[in-house]
């Protein structure tokens, strides 16, 4: 096969716009393809066989670069309105808040990936996936879905203008009481994660921390999946 015809058949096939980009994508010098372009001869079966090798080697190392990138860690919680006091956010990303905020809350617009609510120890609470919408938008759904398996004994006591008794002379009992992570998360991170690999990670946040997690389905693994197969 001559050098000019598999470099053009590479670069059609893999959307490389460059030779510098093609040498990346198939881990080889620049100046390799440079010099199999300028000679243009046959490529020996041990060329075509060493840039196989270099080719998946490159795309090993960068599936491991790519597949999990953290975005943010522990970011604190300040759980605000939005807009017309419709719901909970996590925190206020909009036109009023630092530029810190606004980046992030940018970020995580833009990005799939896998999320965790801590409590105020930073303990996990839930982990959860961002695959067919943004972090930000499934992140902030999960901040306000109510569970059943999110329930403490609480009393209840009144907020308006009343005067005090103590309770020795009027005694509130403690009720089971239904709350929202936003009533429980103190912290946050995030992770853009390789949309091939979302469930799976997922599954192996939730399987092994089953004992620690408010996650209430198990997630399974691909291979359960797809049947074993």
């Amino acid at each position: 096969m001559r050098a000019n015809d598999l470099i053009e058949a590479l670069s059609k096939k893999l959307g490389t716009t460059s030779q510098s980009e093609l040498a990346s994508v198939l881990g080889v010098a620049v100046g390799t393809l440079i010099n199999w372009k300028n000679r243009n001869e046959d490529l020996s079966a041990a060329q075509v066989a060493s840039a196989l090798s270099k080719s998946r080697s490159a795309a090993v190392k960068r599936a491991q670069l790519e597949t999990i990138q953290p975005i943010v860690e522990f970011y604190p919680i300040e759980r605000c309105r939005s807009g017309r006091d419709a719901s909970w956010l996590v925190f206020d990303g909009g036109t009023n808040a630092n530029l810190y905020a606004q980046g992030l809350r940018d970020a995580l617009k833009e990005s799939v990936g896998i999320y965790i609510f801590y409590d105020s120890r930073g303990q996990a609470l839930y982990v959860g996936k961002a695959k067919e919408q943004t972090i930000w938008k499934e992140m902030n759904l999960a901040f306000v879905r109510k569970r059943n398996i999110q329930r403490i004994a609480l009393v209840s006591h009144p907020d308006r203008n009343q005067e005090f008794k103590p309770g020795y002379e009027k005694l509130r009992q403690p009720k089971d009481t239904l709350l929202e992570l936003c009533d429980l998360a103190s912290y946050f991170s995030a992770y853009q994660v390789n949309e091939g690999m979302i469930d799976d990670l997922e599954a192996l946040m939730v399987r092994g921390f089953a004992n620690n997690l408010l996650n209430v389905r198990m997630e399974t693994f691909a291979h359960s999946r797809n049947g074993g197969k």
